[in-house]
C-alpha cells in the first residue's frame, strides 16, 4: 500500500508487497524490495537499494542525487537518520548489511561500510569510509572519525570520540577514547568454547595491555593456532594504532 500522499519518480523500482506511508519522496534510481515498511516523510534518493523487509520510519532520510548506497535485509532505520545525505568531492558507495538496528538521529555519511548485526544507537556519527565488522555496538552521542576500521565484536561506550581503529572484541570509551579491556559479555555471548575467550584474553595481555606491539602480533598471526586469536592479532598488525 502506497499513501496517495507520497511521491514517487518515474523510474523508481516498488515491489508489490511494500508500505509507504504519507508524505514520502523516492527517487527515480531507487529501488525497494518486498516486505518493506516506510512511515510518514521519509526522502529516499540517488542510486539506492532497500532490501527486503527492511523499515525505515518517520523523518528518515536516505541519500542524495549523486549517491549510491545499498541498505541489507531486515535491517532498521529509526527516525531522523540520515545516510549518505552530505555530497563530498568523492562521493564512495555505502554499503549497511543485513540485520542492523540503526537508531534515531544516526548519521552516517560517505564510503561507510557495515557488516551485519550493528547496533548504532541514538545521535550516533560515523564520518567518510569508517568500516564496522559484524556485531558492532556502538553507545548513544559518540563519534568514529573518518578512514577508521571498527573489529568484530567491540563495544563503544556512549559518548565517545573515536579517532583510531578498534581492534576485535574490544571495548573502547571516553572522548578522546582509549581501549579499556575486552567486550568480555560480548564473547561470552558469542562463542561457546570457553578456551577460545581465554585465548583472546592471553593475546589481549600480549598486544595491548602494556602498549600496542605490532611486531608481536605478526608473530602471533603466524603461530596461533586458534582463528580468533588470528584475526585480532592480523587486525593489530595492519592497524593505525
Amino acid at each position: 500500500m502506497i499513501d496517495k500522499t507520497t511521491i514517487i519518480e518515474a523510474g523508481a523500482s516498488i515491489a508489490e508487497n511494500v508500505n509507504i506511508g504519507p508524505f514520502c519522496f523516492i527517487g527515480k534510481d531507487v529501488v525497494i524490495d518486498s516486505g518493506v515498511s516506510i512511515a510518514s516523510n521519509v526522502i529516499i534518493k540517488g542510486k539506492t537499494k532497500i532490501e527486503e523487509n527492511m523499515k525505515i520510519f518517520s523523518f528518515a532520510t536516505i541519500g542524495h542525487e549523486n549517491s549510491t548506497i545499498r541498505i541489507g535485509k531486515n535491517t532498521h532505520v529509526r527516525e531522523f537518520a540520515q545516510i549518505g545525505t552530505q555530497e563530498s568531492e568523492e562521493n564512495k558507495s555505502i554499503d549497511i548489511s543485513n540485520d542492523n538496528f540503526i537508531m534515531a538521529y544516526v548519521q552516517i555519511m560517505s564510503g561507510v561500510k557495515i557488516a551485519n548485526n550493528c547496533v548504532l544507537t541514538n545521535a550516533v556519527r560515523l564520518y567518510e569510509n569508517v568500516t564496522c565488522a559484524e556485531r558492532v555496538i556502538i553507545g548513544g552521542l559518540s563519534t568514529v572519525e573518518a578512514n577508521n576500521n571498527i573489529g568484530t565484536g567491540v563495544m563503544i561506550g556512549g559518548a565517545s570520540f573515536v579517532n583510531h581503529d578498534v581492534p576485535p572484541f574490544c571495548l573502547v570509551e571516553g572522548n578522546r577514547s582509549s581501549i579499556k579491556g575486552l567486550n568480555i559479555i560480548g564473547l561470552r555471548r558469542r562463542l561457546q568454547n570457553l578456551d577460545d575467550i581465554e585465548d583472546i584474553k592471553a593475546a589481549y595481555k600480549k598486544l595491548i595491555n602494556h602498549g600496542v606491539d605490532k611486531e608481536m602480533a605478526a608473530k602471533v598471526e603466524q603461530e596461533s593456532a586458534n582463528n580468533y586469536v588470528k584475526l585480532f592479532a592480523e587486525f593489530i598488525k595492519n592497524s593505525n594504532l
